[in-house]
């Protein structure tokens, strides 16, 4: 049997990197994608310690780029196959709508849905050929659940869940299972663009925003370990039964998308903007 193939983007850190090393540990062929490979170091120090190097193979890929989501699609013909895909690369921006450019919600929607969508298309027919194969695609809770001044991020998650819902029934006759892993708050560094914000006192969303970064730093200490995320991923990805479509995890997850289901959305801003505002 051939050894199976991974692919997994945006591996200079957070979900991505530990996602790479936990499918080398379960035995998978990863090719690992970044943007920089100058970036590389933690990935391959980590492989190191796991005495995994060997089944890591870095290739640059900028998923926003078509040119070079074109160079990549050539550079798999030296791999057998591809088994699973872990679209992972993305960002967060923040800020209020009628402070950002659409040029802000174009960058966030290039990364985290436009160039997911084009690294799909690069490996959906090799799965189809296959017939078999595992797309797995990282949301966020904020594919459910929108929160204030994050709505370029927020946007560009809801369009991801509603895209998966959709690819998911299209591929599934041809045995690809497409799955959307939602993780809540973890100590990962896609929250670096919130807290280097510079905020503008002239704004007259400063105090709103200003309670809404004190909230989030207030509730730093409760994330979670990004490596019980990547578990996650490596055991979606080898599990033989067919995987479901949605694995929320993290602290409180669930409890929210129960909430949002049952309470009216009067009920649900209340609470939020009480949450948030404590004056």
């Amino acid at each position: 049997m051939r050894q199976k193939t991974a692919i997994v983007t945006g591996t200079s850190s957070g979900f991505g990197m530990l996602c790479a090393v936990e499918l080398a540990r379960g035995g998978f062929k990863v090719i690992s994608t970044m943007r920089n490979l100058d970036k590389a170091e933690p990935l391959l120090k980590l492989a190191q310690d796991n005495q995994v190097s060997d089944l890591i193979h870095l290739h640059k890929l900028d998923v926003t780029s078509a040119l070079s989501v074109r160079n990549f699609k050539d550079s798999l013909s030296e791999f057998e196959g591809v088994d699973v895909l872990v679209n992972n690369a993305g960002f967060a921006a923040a800020g209020f709508c009628e402070e950002l450019s659409v040029e802000d919600y174009r960058l966030q929607f290039e990364t985290n849905f436009f160039g997911l969508i084009d690294v799909t298309q690069t490996v959906l027919p090799i799965m189809r050929e296959n017939r078999s194969g595992r797309i797995i695609n990282i949301s966020s809770t904020s594919g459910r659940f929108g929160f204030p001044g994050l709505s370029p991020y927020t946007a560009s998650k809801h369009a991801l869940e509603g895209f998966c819902e959709s690819l998911r029934l299209e591929v599934k006759p041809f045995g690809i299972d497409v799955v959307l892993v939602e993780p809540g708050s973890y100590k990962t560094n896609i929250w670096s663009t919130v807290d280097s914000m510079t905020l503008d006192p002239r704004s007259p969303y400063f105090p709103y925003m200003e309670a809404i970064l004190d909230n989030l730093k207030d509730e730093k200490d409760t994330h979670g370990n990004p490596l019980d995320v990547a578990k996650l991923i490596a055991r979606l990805a080898t599990q033989r039964k067919s995987p479901k479509l949605r694995y929320p995890i993290g602290n409180g997850v669930k409890m929210n998308m129960i909430l949002k289901t049952i309470l009216p959305w009067k009920t649900l801003e209340r609470v939020i903007l009480k949450k948030i505002i404590k004056k």
